[in-house]
């Protein structure tokens, strides 16, 4: 069974790539990258939200962040 574009997205994240909608568009055909955002929030993930501005755009770029058992 494949994997949804939600658990490719996750599963993206968390071998250390952020990821943004460009990314989400090229690599999972994916359109809307911020509600599969919240989605995985919502599920417990800890995902880091970076605000990046270039050639006068601004757009933001998901982080996966593991959590300290220590």
């Amino acid at each position: 069974m494949p994997y949804t574009k939600k658990q490719q997205v996750l599963n993206y994240l968390q071998s250390g790539r952020g990821v943004t909608g460009h990314t989400a568009l090229y690599h999972f055909g994916l359109y809307r990258l911020s509600s599969t955002i919240h989605k995985l929030r919502q599920e417990g993930h800890t995902i880091h939200t970076e605000m990046i501005e270039e050639d006068g755009e601004t757009y933001a770029k998901y982080i996966y962040l593991y959590r300290d058992w220590e």
